[in-house]
């Protein structure tokens, strides 16, 4: 993600001003570091919010799509409505995949008068994503969630009750993001899916969200920009 966000931020005539992995982590305290307009943060669950608030400290915007930290995201808002930080979060940049998530829930809300259909999501991804489920299948799962009045909860792999979304997660190869939403009755199954081609997509997502929130304080997120 890093180097395709790099790429295409070059082509729309930003400059990279810095690149911090685990290797340079001490570059946030620089010199250079107070110069940024934004940092996109594409990194680990365990370091995420620490990155976040590091930047916070400097004042500098964030922009991040690392998922599986989400129980630290309240945190980070409050810094936001009491600090006048700014943060962007998405699970997932892709401007398809957010429309996709639009068609979930419309979906779901005409489901709610159909009970017996059973609901559950499948997502694919490559072997070097660390969490599961991904950050868009609970995305997916929310959005249900908010709109099928019998869905309580999702649980990874498996439910034990038509009331719980399972959600299931596949590591393999170098595939980008795909995601299944099946509801299934004794009659028939309805599927509708997501399928990434590469990176392309989330990388400008990304690049777009920097320069949306150039100017602006607060928490926003791809609904912010969508709209």
């Amino acid at each position: 993600m890093g180097k395709e966000i790099e790429k295409l931020a070059l082509q729309r005539g930003h400059e990279i001003v810095l690149k911090i992995d685990q290797n340079n982590w001490e570059a946030i305290d620089s010199a250079e570091f107070q110069q940024l307009d934004a940092a996109i943060e594409f990194t680990h669950p365990e370091s995420a919010c620490q990155n976040i608030l590091k930047c916070f400290k400097s004042n500098i915007p964030v922009v991040s799509g690392t998922t599986g930290w989400m129980n630290e995201l309240t945190k980070v808002i409050e810094k936001c409505r009491t600090e006048g930080k700014t943060f962007f979060y998405a699970s997932n940049f892709s401007i398809g995949v957010n429309l996709f998530f639009k068609v979930n829930e419309f979906l779901a809300g005409l489901m709610n008068n159909y009970p017996d259909y059973n609901v559950n999501i499948e997502e694919t991804h490559h072997t070097k994503k660390l969490d599961a489920p991904s950050g868009t299948a609970i995305s997916l799962a929310d959005g249900i969630i908010k709109n099928i009045n019998k869905i309580k909860k999702w649980e990874k792999e498996n439910a034990a009750s038509d009331e719980i979304i399972p959600v299931k997660s596949y590591r393999t190869g170098n595939i980008p993001g795909n995601h299944k939403v099946t509801y299934e009755s004794g009659f028939d199954k309805i599927t509708i899916e997501h399928d990434a081609k590469s990176r392309h997509g989330f990388a400008l997502g990304a690049v777009l969200a920097a320069e949306f929130i150039h100017g602006k304080k607060g928490f926003f997120t791809m609904d912010d920009m969508i709209r």
